[in-house]
Protein backbone atom coordinates (compact mmCIF):
# COMPACT_ATOMS: atom_id res chain seq x y z
CA UNK A 1 0.00 0.00 0.00
CA UNK A 2 1.21 3.69 -0.84
CA UNK A 3 0.98 6.63 0.95
CA UNK A 4 -1.66 7.73 -1.86
CA UNK A 5 -3.63 4.71 -0.75
CA UNK A 6 -3.20 5.66 3.33
CA UNK A 7 -4.26 9.48 2.86
CA UNK A 8 -8.00 10.91 2.09
CA UNK A 9 -8.36 14.77 1.48
CA UNK A 10 -11.46 16.12 2.87
CA UNK A 11 -11.18 19.63 3.03
CA UNK A 12 -8.80 22.16 2.22
CA UNK A 13 -8.72 26.14 3.06
CA UNK A 14 -6.13 28.96 2.41
CA UNK A 15 -5.59 31.13 5.09
CA UNK A 16 -3.17 33.23 4.01
CA UNK A 17 -1.98 34.25 0.32
CA UNK A 18 1.32 36.41 0.95
CA UNK A 19 4.80 36.09 1.11
CA UNK A 20 3.70 31.85 0.66
CA UNK A 21 0.19 30.14 0.86
CA UNK A 22 -0.91 28.63 4.13
CA UNK A 23 -3.36 26.15 4.34
CA UNK A 24 -4.97 24.15 6.75
CA UNK A 25 -6.07 21.02 5.22
CA UNK A 26 -8.40 18.00 7.38
CA UNK A 27 -7.58 14.53 6.35
CA UNK A 28 -7.86 10.73 7.25
CA UNK A 29 -4.97 9.09 7.55
CA UNK A 30 -5.42 5.17 7.54
CA UNK A 31 -3.13 3.57 10.41
CA UNK A 32 -1.07 0.69 10.62
CA UNK A 33 -3.90 -1.36 12.07
CA UNK A 34 -6.06 -0.21 9.66
CA UNK A 35 -8.21 2.17 11.28
CA UNK A 36 -8.64 5.85 9.65
CA UNK A 37 -8.11 8.69 11.63
CA UNK A 38 -9.01 11.95 11.14
CA UNK A 39 -6.58 14.87 11.24
CA UNK A 40 -5.94 18.59 10.57
CA UNK A 41 -2.17 20.17 9.96
CA UNK A 42 -1.81 23.70 8.85
CA UNK A 43 0.73 23.40 5.98
CA UNK A 44 3.46 26.59 4.74
CA UNK A 45 3.71 26.46 0.91
CA UNK A 46 7.02 27.42 0.50
CA UNK A 47 8.93 27.20 -2.87
CA UNK A 48 12.29 24.80 -2.74
CA UNK A 49 15.39 26.52 -2.10
CA UNK A 50 19.10 26.15 -2.70
CA UNK A 51 22.25 26.10 -0.48
CA UNK A 52 25.82 26.51 -1.20
CA UNK A 53 28.93 26.26 0.98
CA UNK A 54 31.98 27.47 -0.90
CA UNK A 55 34.99 25.95 0.65
CA UNK A 56 39.05 26.46 -0.13
CA UNK A 57 40.61 23.43 0.60
CA UNK A 58 44.60 24.84 0.41
CA UNK A 59 44.11 27.51 2.81
CA UNK A 60 41.01 25.55 4.68
CA UNK A 61 38.07 28.55 4.64
CA UNK A 62 35.04 28.67 3.93
CA UNK A 63 32.52 31.41 2.56
CA UNK A 64 29.39 32.34 4.68
CA UNK A 65 27.18 35.36 4.72
CA UNK A 66 25.58 37.20 7.85
CA UNK A 67 22.00 39.06 7.83
CA UNK A 68 18.82 39.98 9.36
CA UNK A 69 16.20 37.26 9.51
CA UNK A 70 12.81 38.29 11.40
CA UNK A 71 11.71 35.26 12.16
CA UNK A 72 14.72 34.28 14.46
CA UNK A 73 14.26 37.26 16.07
CA UNK A 74 10.63 36.50 16.55
CA UNK A 75 12.12 33.42 18.38
CA UNK A 76 14.43 35.38 20.57
CA UNK A 77 17.63 35.00 18.52
CA UNK A 78 19.22 38.30 18.99
CA UNK A 79 21.69 38.64 16.42
CA UNK A 80 22.24 38.45 13.04
CA UNK A 81 22.71 34.90 11.37
CA UNK A 82 25.52 33.52 9.93
CA UNK A 83 24.41 31.15 6.93
CA UNK A 84 25.15 29.46 3.97
CA UNK A 85 24.59 31.59 0.86
CA UNK A 86 20.92 30.13 -0.08
CA UNK A 87 17.60 31.03 -1.95
CA UNK A 88 14.96 29.84 -3.58
CA UNK A 89 14.65 28.73 -6.93
CA UNK A 90 12.36 31.20 -8.45
CA UNK A 91 11.34 28.57 -11.27
CA UNK A 92 14.88 27.73 -12.39
CA UNK A 93 16.80 24.91 -11.84
CA UNK A 94 18.80 24.49 -8.78
CA UNK A 95 22.06 24.47 -10.66
CA UNK A 96 21.45 27.85 -11.82
CA UNK A 97 19.88 29.49 -9.18
CA UNK A 98 22.75 28.58 -6.61
CA UNK A 99 25.49 30.48 -8.84
CA UNK A 100 23.05 33.08 -9.23
CA UNK A 101 22.41 33.16 -5.42
CA UNK A 102 26.47 32.91 -5.08
CA UNK A 103 27.17 35.72 -7.09
CA UNK A 104 24.59 38.04 -5.13
CA UNK A 105 25.38 37.12 -1.56
CA UNK A 106 28.69 36.40 -1.65
CA UNK A 107 29.96 38.36 -4.79
CA UNK A 108 31.67 35.01 -5.88
CA UNK A 109 31.56 33.54 -9.91
CA UNK A 110 31.95 29.97 -9.09
CA UNK A 111 33.37 27.32 -11.71
CA UNK A 112 31.75 23.86 -10.68
CA UNK A 113 29.29 23.91 -7.91
CA UNK A 114 28.71 20.18 -6.54
CA UNK A 115 25.43 19.01 -5.61
CA UNK A 116 25.82 17.05 -2.61
CA UNK A 117 21.93 15.89 -1.16
CA UNK A 118 18.31 17.33 -1.15
CA UNK A 119 16.57 17.69 2.56
CA UNK A 120 13.03 18.56 3.97
CA UNK A 121 13.91 21.30 6.32
CA UNK A 122 11.02 21.25 8.30
CA UNK A 123 8.40 18.51 6.87
CA UNK A 124 6.14 18.52 9.64
CA UNK A 125 4.64 22.50 8.51
CA UNK A 126 6.59 23.40 5.69
CA UNK A 127 6.45 22.38 1.95
CA UNK A 128 10.50 23.46 0.90
CA UNK A 129 12.98 20.73 -0.20
CA UNK A 130 16.39 22.35 -0.12
CA UNK A 131 19.24 21.23 -2.28
CA UNK A 132 22.65 21.18 -1.02
CA UNK A 133 25.62 22.63 -2.99
CA UNK A 134 29.31 22.65 -2.26
CA UNK A 135 31.73 24.69 -4.75
CA UNK A 136 35.87 25.01 -4.50
CA UNK A 137 36.22 28.97 -4.63
CA UNK A 138 39.49 31.26 -4.84
CA UNK A 139 40.16 35.02 -4.57
CA UNK A 140 40.06 35.05 -8.46
CA UNK A 141 36.64 34.33 -8.46
CA UNK A 142 35.87 37.13 -6.73
CA UNK A 143 33.84 39.85 -9.01
CA UNK A 144 31.58 41.73 -6.67
CA UNK A 145 31.31 42.75 -3.04
CA UNK A 146 27.86 40.69 -2.51
CA UNK A 147 25.71 41.84 -0.04
CA UNK A 148 22.61 40.54 -1.79
CA UNK A 149 19.83 42.61 -3.00
CA UNK A 150 18.50 45.79 -1.40
CA UNK A 151 14.94 46.18 -3.62
CA UNK A 152 14.18 42.68 -2.02
CA UNK A 153 15.63 43.45 1.37
CA UNK A 154 19.13 42.22 1.93
CA UNK A 155 22.01 43.57 3.48
CA UNK A 156 24.28 40.74 3.88
CA UNK A 157 28.15 40.60 5.50
CA UNK A 158 30.89 38.20 3.48
CA UNK A 159 32.41 36.14 5.92
CA UNK A 160 35.32 34.18 5.13
CA UNK A 161 36.54 31.68 7.94
CA UNK A 162 38.47 29.16 8.50
CA UNK A 163 36.61 25.99 8.40
CA UNK A 164 37.84 25.26 12.19
CA UNK A 165 36.38 28.34 13.51
CA UNK A 166 33.17 27.78 11.33
CA UNK A 167 32.71 24.33 13.34
CA UNK A 168 33.34 25.93 16.39
CA UNK A 169 31.09 28.22 15.89
CA UNK A 170 28.25 25.82 16.07
CA UNK A 171 29.61 23.90 19.24
CA UNK A 172 29.26 27.72 20.73
CA UNK A 173 25.56 28.86 19.73
CA UNK A 174 26.77 31.44 17.29
CA UNK A 175 25.34 29.39 13.97
CA UNK A 176 22.39 28.05 15.03
CA UNK A 177 21.54 28.44 11.38
CA UNK A 178 20.49 24.61 10.08
CA UNK A 179 21.25 24.11 6.21
CA UNK A 180 24.83 25.60 7.48
CA UNK A 181 25.10 23.55 10.24
CA UNK A 182 24.58 20.49 7.51
CA UNK A 183 26.90 21.70 4.94
CA UNK A 184 29.82 22.43 7.41
CA UNK A 185 29.24 19.55 8.88
CA UNK A 186 29.36 17.85 5.58
CA UNK A 187 32.36 19.80 4.48
CA UNK A 188 34.29 18.57 7.90
CA UNK A 189 33.32 14.77 7.22
CA UNK A 190 34.43 15.04 3.23
CA UNK A 191 36.08 17.86 2.36
CA UNK A 192 38.61 18.89 5.16
CA UNK A 193 39.56 15.47 6.65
Amino acid sequence: MTVSDRIRIKSERVLSDGYCVLTTTTFEWRRDDGEWQSQSRETYHRDNAAALLPYNLSQRTVVLVRQFRYPANVRGYGDLLIEAAAGLLDNETPEKRIRAEAEEETGYRLGEVRKIFEAFMAPGAVTEKMHFFVAEYDAKMRIGPGGGLADEGEEIEVLELPVDEALAMIDDGRIVDAKTIMLLQYAALNIFR
